[in-house]
């Protein structure tokens, strides 16, 4: 079994909360992105303090939300991949 890097954990996370509406609560985001609570708050803290992703409270409740820079990211990502496989690397 292949282990995620640091970058296939980030693009996890923006694609779940992309493909959920844009939006996620934390534990969904935990689930999804297969990360201890421990390593998924680090990731949280590096995406929120580069504006990939932000923390919003709707009816009581915390959420995180993909932002538009997080969305930029997931474009970039994709043609990165998209690149390498041509290459098939």
């Amino acid at each position: 079994m292949n282990r995620r890097n640091r970058l296939e954990i980030i693009h996890d996370m923006l694609r779940v909360t992309n493909d959920l509406g844009g939006k996620i609560l934390p534990t969904h985001l935990l689930y999804k992105s297969n990360l201890s609570h421990e390593r998924m708050k680090g990731y949280i803290e590096e995406l929120k303090q580069k504006q990939l992703l932000m923390e919003m409270t709707e009816k009581d409740k915390i959420f995180f939300a993909i932002t538009e820079q997080g969305r930029r990211f997931l474009m970039q990502y994709k043609q990165l991949t998209e690149f390498a496989e041509a290459f098939g690397l």
